[in-house]
């Protein structure tokens, strides 16, 4: 690409003024192979990294960039291209093991495409990526960063000439969802971009994340060839363990065992052993680091210089044991992306893919789970075994598990952008302790919740702090309001391990419900009522439970089953089963056998659509084992998953669209922890573990695999989050709006904050506008505040009164006294003078001085429900509107609703219902309903504000008292600071270490 700037600075170019270097523009980029980058300004210690890079460069590369053949740099054009202001010339260059892989630079022009400087808000801007790493995504990339560069340095447009020939880059610049010119101009292509983010370009930019995120971790769950980093030469410790667990799964790729204390090859299992990757001499695609920790960082360049793609570090001693681990886990985090590697872990217990055309068990469970389509991912080893096992014991499947440990770099996030369109996964299953970007995780989760579940329970949820080891940001709103916060976004939010397998078998066996109506059979009469009762707490919608009798026999379940899967008034069906002994005392079917062959037929006969079918037992020996199936044998359409017959047109079609083979399930034994210590000796071999029973044979695709519950409460429990993932599904197919009010100014509200922002009484933390302010903002909102006076003398408050006009209020306004009406710092509907004046001195009597009160006197308006509603930023989740009545109870109760921002029409309405308090609202025990459709414009007016304009960073309107028509918002307080950076709206970047 040719600069016309370059030839007029082809003479001895000015030295630019000297400006720090701007090092928040170093960023950590994934490629769209799957591979990593560094994106780091150029400096002027670059001068033989650029050198040998244009010497790695073709010349059809050189000509499309200067137009001319061009076969090396001279020295002038080495200073001219390392040398930059960081303000009207910036260079950029993506390297991988500290060498340039690519490069792009801006100059700021004026209207002659002559060098400027500010005001001028135009740039040219030129790449060059490297011929071998053409295609990777890395201009994309770059042109992403180099246009945040720019409009943070005030440029808005940029320009470029291209030859027409150079379609690749020609493709960079239409394809980035920017709004752009072409013309063509002296045997060019002449772009110009305007800068300004778009819907399509935030949009594109998503898309190429994800693509490049997913493909990460595929890389790191299907690698052609595999070596253990540390595998002992005796058998035990942990390297020689996953050795053994790697070729015990059948790993179809190769594998090799590594020791650096080897001389020569040898063989360790069967394998060969090297002492290092180097000597392998043949492609490794991942590597399994089991080493102490101080000789991981050994490992690591041995890896990264011959090409290895990723790292699964198992090793201990980093960020969990203190400082000092901290310090070593941000340079193993650095140095693994200097190779454009991404690291499981470290800290980890492993990962494992079943998919028959790979069988990767790189991990310390010593046997594969069964194949299946439920994909999981832990953050705790130790939670990971319990995991596995309760999966397995049940007869559920995986398509691939991970445990991260501290999940330095690759983490649930970009598992989420993995499974959003893996044809093997229909069900998501996480344990988190932290989550280090939400404002990202909540967008992935929605977006993957719209064609799959995603089961979420999170650890450490009352600590206070984040686990040893995981970097995250800092909230200050409650553990429930992000659980609803999540909810909103679709995720199935559960409390326990217990619960997360429980939904998670569910939801991979059975169809999504219909609805909340819930068909209840069986031959135990009191076991149905407890499941009636079950039903009815967690809001769904029982039937009368038939009671077969304890005389039933199997044909009874199943025509029972039958009739209720064929009944259109239940859309789901409980099945509860106690055994029943003969007068001769043997058990008719307490094996279960018979009975669960019962129960498949029914289902397998029912007509469409499907139900799904869930079993409480109770003591029936063998039923559950018969039930459990591998969740692989069902269809996945069955199941409620996006398939390309049931895919909608808004459904992202996924690349592929084919079945992900799983073969049957094997055992599994409960795998015991193991860890590397950064200071002991190799750990001994795992005592010999009681394998668990295997798991059940599949079943024939025809027949039906039914979940299995110990107790009526857990699988009405299931069941409800399956109800409530439902009616989210259908909602989301249909989303809300965010409506347009034609009143609400913009640009006016964006002036006065500007304005207040601009005065010398802000600080860093912000202010907080006083009454009038707070009003003339609302008021380019449409949101009218009542008016409030000062009243600090009995005088004044009269005054104040006679202007509003009587009847008035009189409050205090101190802080430890406001919105407390309980205390009797109010006092309502003063219709004279007098009352006024008595009023005025029963307050100061009993409550304090005036100038420790502040009263305020306020005009009445008409009676109705006080209520709260406030908007504010967290650093954690983003903009968050919040909804609750007004009063001691509410707060004591925690009584309130949460939407993130912007919230639509539907958010509105779904907030005000959401109260356990919102009966108030529609005429509880015959009081007139109160005016919900005023309440719900002021709620998106409210976030309206907070979206246009991230400065106001919280709103606080209480109370807003709502009538039978209209309603009044009698106090309000709005605090602005300058906005905190989003990062999940800038370029692509991993977290920073």
């Amino acid at each position: 690409m040719h600069s016309a700037s370059e030839q007029s600075e082809a003479a001895e170019p000015p030295a630019p003024p000297e400006h720090a270097y701007p090092d928040h523009w170093e960023a950590d980029v994934v490629l769209r192979d799957g591979g990593t980058a560094r994106v780091r300004p150029i400096t002027t210690d670059d001068a033989d990294r650029l050198v040998s890079f244009y010497e790695q460069v073709s010349d059809e590369s050189k000509y499309y960039r200067f137009f001319a053949p061009y076969p090396r740099l001279s020295a002038k054009d080495v200073h001219r291209f390392t040398h930059h202001d960081f303000v009207d010339r910036v260079g950029l260059a993506a390297t991988v093991g500290g060498e340039f892989i690519a490069t792009v630079r801006y100059d700021r022009i004026d209207a002659r495409g002559l060098p400027a400087s500010a005001p001028a808000d135009e740039a040219e801007v030129a790449f060059l990526v490297q011929d071998a790493h053409q295609g990777r995504g890395v201009a994309s990339a770059l042109l992403e960063h180099i246009a945040a560069v720019a409009r943070e340095r005030g440029i808005r447009r940029f320009a470029a000439e291209v030859l027409p020939a150079n379609s690749k880059m020609i493709k960079v610049f239409t394809d980035a969802g920017y709004t752009q010119k072409r013309s063509f101009e002296d045997g060019s292509v002449r772009l110009h971009l305007d800068l300004e983010p778009t819907d399509r370009s935030l949009a594109v930019q998503r898309a190429r994340e994800q693509r490049a995120e997913a493909r990460s971790v595929q890389r790191l769950l299907t690698p052609g060839s595999v070596a253990v980093v540390g595998a002992g030469r005796a058998p035990g410790g942990v390297g020689r363990t996953v050795l053994r667990n790697l070729l015990g799964a059948g790993f179809t790729g190769r594998v090799y065992a590594v020791n650096a204390a080897l001389t020569e090859e040898t063989e360790l299992d069967g394998v060969p052993a090297l002492p290092s990757v180097a000597a392998i001499g043949a492609p490794v695609d991942l590597a399994v680091v089991a080493v102490p920790a101080e000789r991981v960082p050994e490992a690591v360049a041995d890896c990264g210089e011959h090409g290895v793609r990723g790292l699964v570090v198992l090793s201990a001693g980093y960020a969990e044991s203190g400082a000092a681990g901290r310090e070593r886990q941000r340079a193993l985090v650095r140095q693994a992306r200097s190779y454009g590697m991404r690291i499981i872990g470290p800290n980890a217990f492993g990962i494992i893919d079943t998919a028959a055309d790979v069988r990767l068990n790189a991990s310390l469970a010593p046997q594969m789970p069964a194949a299946g389509r439920i994909g999981l991912f832990t953050q705790s080893g130790a939670i990971g075994i319990a995991l596995l096992a309760g999966l397995h014991r049940r007869g559920a499947g995986l398509s691939s598990f991970i445990s991260a440990g501290n999940r330095a770099d690759v983490s649930g996030n970009d598992f989420l952008q993995h499974w959003y369109d893996d044809p093997g996964t229909d069900v998501v299953l996480l344990y988190l302790e932290s989550i280090g970007n939400p404002r990202k995780f909540t967008r992935l989760a929605r977006r993957t919740a719209a064609v799959k579940p995603v089961v979420v329970v999170k650890g450490a949820r009352h600590s206070g702090s984040a686990p040893p080891g995981h970097r995250v940001p800092v909230t200050r709103i409650p553990h429930a309001t992000v659980s609803a916060l999540l909810r909103q976004a679709g995720v199935i939010r559960v409390d326990t391990v217990t619960e997360l397998v429980d939904a998670g078998l569910l939801l991979a066996a059975q169809p999504l419900p219909a609805g909340p109506r819930v068909a209840i059979l069986g031959n135990s009469e009191s076991l149905g009522l407890l499941t009636y009762d079950a039903c009815l707490t967690e809001g769904l919608r029982p039937l009368r439970p038939l009671d077969l009798t304890t005389a039933a026999v199997p044909a009874d379940f199943r025509d029972a089953l039958a009739a209720a899967l064929a009944d259109e008034t239940s859309d789901a069906v409980v099945v509860t089963a106690i055994p029943w002994v003969g007068e001769d005392g043997a058990t008719e079917f307490g094996d279960g056998e018979v009975l669960a062959a019962a129960l498949r037929e029914a289902v397998a006969s029912a007509p469409a659509p499907a139900k799904p079918v869930v079993v409480v037992h109770v003591e029936m020996g063998g039923l559950a084992e018969a039930l459990a199936v591998a969740t692989s044998t069902r269809p996945a359409a069955e199941r409620g998953a996006v398939t390309p017959e049931n895919r909608s047109a808004d459904t992202p079609k996924d690349p592929t669209d084919r079945p992900h083979s799983t073969p049957a399930p094997a055992a599994i034994a409960t795998p015991a922890p193991a860890h590397v210590s950064t200071t002991a000796p190799p750990a001994p071999a795992p005592a010999p573990q009681a394998p668990l029973p295997e798991a059940p044979t599949p079943l024939p695709e025809t027949q039906a695999t039914l979940p299995a519950y110990p107790a009526a409460e857990r699988a009405v429990r299931a069941l409800a989050e399956a109800v409530r993932y439902g009616q989210w599904r259908r909602q989301a197919a249909e989303p809300g709006r965010v409506p347009e009010y034609e009143d609400i100014d913009e640009a006016g509200a964006a002036a006065l904050i500007r304005d207040v922002l601009a005065g010398d009484h802000v600080d860093a933390g912000g202010v907080t506008l006083d009454t009038e302010r707070a009003g003339a903002l609302l008021a380019r909102y449409g949101i009218t505040a009542l008016p409030t006076l000062p009243a600090p003398t009995p005088d004044a408050a009269v005054a104040a009164a006679r202007r509003l006009g009587y009847p008035v209020a009189l409050k205090t306004t101190a802080p430890h006294l406001r919105h407390r009406p309980d205390l009797g710092g109010v006092r309502l509907d003063l219709a004279s003078e007098g009352q006024l004046r008595t009023a005025y001195a029963e307050i100061t009597e009993v409550l304090g001085k005036p100038e420790e009160l502040q009263p305020v006197v306020q005009a009445m308006v008409p009676r109705g429900v006080d209520t709260v509603v406030r908007a504010a930023i967290d650093p954690a989740v983003g903009a968050v509107l919040s909804f609750g009545l007004s009063g001691a109870a509410s707060e004591l109760l925690g009584d309130t609703a949460h939407r993130l921002v912007p919230a639509t029409d539907r958010d509105a309405a779904e907030l005000i219902r959401s109260l356990r308090t919102a009966p108030l609202l529609f005429g509880w025990r015959g009081s007139a309903p109160v005016d919900t459709p005023a309440l719900e414009e002021l709620l998106l007016r409210v976030s309206r504000l907070v979206d246009d304009h991230p400065e106001v960073v919280a709103v606080s309107l209480e109370p807003v008292v709502v009538a039978p028509r209209g309603l009044s918002v009698l106090g309000a307080t709005v605090r602005l600071a300058p906005p905190a950076p989003r990062t999940d709206l800038g370029p692509r970047s991993l977290p920073r270490y």
